[in-house]
């Protein structure tokens, strides 16, 4: 059995140049990108997934994989895979802002934990949000959903020199103020309520200077606030899943899917 340079190149790109793609999704969509998760367990879920998937998309182009267009291909599909898994990761960045505002508030800015997602520290309500809508992505098979619109890519935006062009980088940017808007919408019913319990406490220590306010002050803003969490979960999840339904929307016009 003989093979040419041209068509082991060809059999090479047939699975290289989609495993680009497949694992620069997994190093960048959540739950994937902690980094407590090793390297070497994300490319091995890649390698499954390219395999699983090469075999049914349109054929890659016949291009020397160490040439200039091969470059320019395999840099194509990894920004490809990047700028999917960010835009996802947008949502769970809104969660993020909203725990950092509602500790702020509750006066819990300063006990602060590690960040599984990017090892550093942040606020433990953040921590707390955090946990709970990656156990909704995970609940709700957002994962399996993300891969299938990847997957779904390779015919709408087949493997070629050409990849997202200007107007996509734009429309995630201009996507990407959600994740502030989503935040407020997260964290105002816990920033109202502390609003009025600190209003209140205000009162009484104009009304009544000789208590000493501050002493149980903030026992009460803490206990009130992780209240008012606990009341407004079910907002969460709401807002969990309309959000995500946008970065789905989002994504799919980025890459073409229907």
């Amino acid at each position: 059995m003989y093979f040419t340079g041209a068509e082991i190149s060809a059999l090479v790109g047939t699975y290289l140049w989609p495993f680009f793609r497949n694992a620069a999704l997994v190093s960048a969509m959540p739950i994937f990108n902690s980094v407590f998760i090793p390297i070497r367990v994300r490319l091995v879920i890649a390698l499954g997934i390219t395999f699983a998937i090469a075999p049914v998309i349109p054929p890659v182009p016949q291009v020397d994989v160490l040439s200039v267009d091969g470059l320019m291909i395999t840099f194509n599909q990894v920004v490809i895979g990047i700028a999917t898994g960010f835009i996802f990761n947008l949502v769970i960045g809104a969660f993020i802002i909203a725990g950092q505002t509602v500790a702020m508030q509750m006066g819990l800015g300063f006990a602060t934990m590690v960040d599984p997602s990017n090892g550093s520290q942040s606020p433990v309500m953040s921590m707390f949000f955090l946990i709970l809508v990656i156990l909704f992505f995970i609940l709700l098979d957002g994962h399996l959903a993300l891969i299938g619109v990847l997957a779904k890519s390779f015919y709408t935006m087949p493997i070629d020199t050409v990849g997202l062009v200007r107007e996509d980088f734009y429309r995630i940017v201009e996507w990407a103020s959600v994740m502030f808007s989503g935040a407020l919408l997260v964290a105002l019913p816990a920033v109202t309520a502390l609003l009025l319990v600190n209003m209140a406490l205000g009162i009484m220590g104009r009304a009544a200077p000789q208590m000493n306010i501050f002493a149980v002050g903030f026992s009460i803003t803490i206990i009130a606030g992780f209240y008012v969490v606990l009341v407004s979960l079910p907002i969460v999840l709401t807002q969990f899943k309309s959000l995500s339904q946008s970065a789905f929307s989002v994504a799919k016009g980025v890459l073409g899917v229907l």
